[in-house]
């Protein structure tokens, strides 16, 4: 095999491993407006227009539940990780929140 051949086998290789060695999960949203949300008066409406649409959705204890969140794992480091969980009352304001993340 010539040297040529070789130094592309290798990159190809390494940039595989490298690939595969990566995972990202979920869609960026604006955190900055995280410390707008105000319990029993922020509305579902007011929720997509601050972050969009969620990520996930759905029920937890009978409450409709939206999370936005990325998530970034990599075998050669830390994973990075931000997620926003809202839960809504029955009348579409926001019942409680949980903010996390590693960065």
């Amino acid at each position: 095999m010539s040297a040529v051949k070789s130094f592309f086998t290798i990159t190809l290789f390494v940039l595989s491993v490298v690939v595969a060695g990566c995972a990202t999960v979920g869609e960026d949203f604006a955190t900055h407006n995280v410390d707008q949300i105000e319990i029993g008066e922020t509305t579902r409406a007011e929720i997509q227009e601050m972050f969009g649409e969620p990520w996930r959705t759905g029920v937890e204890d009978g409450k409709r539940t939206w999370t936005y969140g990325k998530y970034r794992w990599s075998a050669f480091g830390d994973a990075e990780t931000t997620d926003l969980v809202v839960r809504f009352n029955q009348d579409g304001t926001v019942s409680s929140y949980v903010y996390n993340t590693t960065e």
